[in-house]
């Protein structure tokens, strides 16, 4: 019998923030982020720089592995009617390091899968940009809702997130909100099977993609997360990601955008 289905939502993201509070405050930028044009050049050689993140409730966790393909390290996820994330454990400041580029490759993905319905949010890997709360620009209302959440979980959970996901099928918007909740946008960067067992590289810009997505301008901080999850669904796939990297905009090249642009 299948255990009950998840509701990954507004306080399963707090739990990942919860998680990083401790951490994210104590830790050092590399050198490449003190140089003042790179915040992060993650090729998996190591997980020092992350933490495993898991949901109440949820006992099969997706399993995150070093591992090597043709001599070249990667990331391997490997999700089995599973959930879990892997969080990165020191925050960055959007508008200093705009751009994320990534290359990922999955080996399925999911016949149940729908991003529009909450017992079909499940994909095979996706990457978290969650935004954190700042109380000094928030309105009366969100300033009452977020501190009822504070008291109730001892921090603020986050104000949004932006979600780049291998969607199970096509899809036309190119912004999807989550089924869950509005303060969590799905961009749909790779869509079906039309590039299942092939490395994909995409470059986008935070900063632009929020603004498209929520029509407004995001908050500073923001951390990241890689998962994948397929425990709505009950099925499986295998994943792995080559690099992850977060940058500043090249001076009078301000063209970073995702290859669904292209």
């Amino acid at each position: 019998m299948r255990r009950k289905r998840r509701t990954i939502g507004l306080q399963q993201i707090t739990g990942i923030i919860l998680a990083l509070i401790g951490v994210v405050f104590f830790c050092y930028p590399t050198a490449a982020a003190r140089s003042g044009k790179v915040f992060l050049d993650e090729r998996f050689t190591s997980l020092d720089g992350w933490q495993p993140l898991f949901f109440p409730k949820i006992e099969a966790h997706t399993a995150y592995e070093l591992t090597s393909i043709n001599g070249v390290p990667a990331l391997q996820v490997v999700s089995n009617n599973s959930a879990s994330a892997l969080v990165l454990n020191r925050p960055f400041n959007v508008y200093d390091f705009p751009v994320l580029a990534w290359r990922w490759r999955v080996s399925n993905v999911f016949k149940k899968g729908d991003s529009s319905r909450k017992d079909g949010d499940d994909y095979p890997i996706r990457l978290y940009v969650m935004f954190q709360y700042d109380p000094d620009k928030a309105s009366f209302g969100q300033s009452v809702k977020y501190g009822m959440a504070k008291l109730l979980y001892g921090k603020y959970p986050p104000h949004s997130s932006l979600n780049y996901i291998w969607a199970n099928k096509q899809q036309k918007a190119a912004f999807i909100p989550n089924p869950y909740t509005s303060q969590a946008m799905m961009l749909p960067v790779d869509q079906g099977r039309e590039k299942v067992g092939r490395w994909v590289e995409h470059r986008v810009d935070i900063v632009r993609d929020y603004r498209a997505a929520f029509g407004e301008a995001p908050p500073a901080m923001a951390s990241i997360a890689v998962m994948g999850d397929s425990d709505n669904t009950g099925e499986s796939a295998t994943a792995y990601i080559n690099y992850i990297k977060i940058y500043a905009r090249e001076q009078n090249n301000d063209n970073s955008r995702s290859e669904r642009d292209r």
